[in-house]
């Protein structure tokens, strides 16, 4: 039998993190992350989070570019 305190413990997963910044889009695959199995809420490690912001500032050629539709909720 799994209790709430069990359920809602976080559990190390790799993760897309994704960023909305100066009007560009970004996306970075398999971050490492503490994943609330219940919410889906994700924790980031500071240490992560620098990375994060180094990846996205560096102006390094991304992996790969994708291309993303844009719907205005009317």
């Amino acid at each position: 039998m799994t209790t709430a305190i069990q359920r809602e413990k976080p559990v190390e997963q790799k993760v897309t993190y994704t960023l909305f910044k100066d009007g560009n889009f970004y996306v970075v695959e398999n971050v490492p992350a503490r994943v609330n199995q219940e919410t889906g809420e994700q924790f980031f490690a500071p240490q992560t989070v620098e990375h994060l912001q180094q990846i996205i500032s560096s102006g390094n050629q991304p992996r790969r570019v994708i291309q993303t539709p844009v719907f205005e909720f009317a």
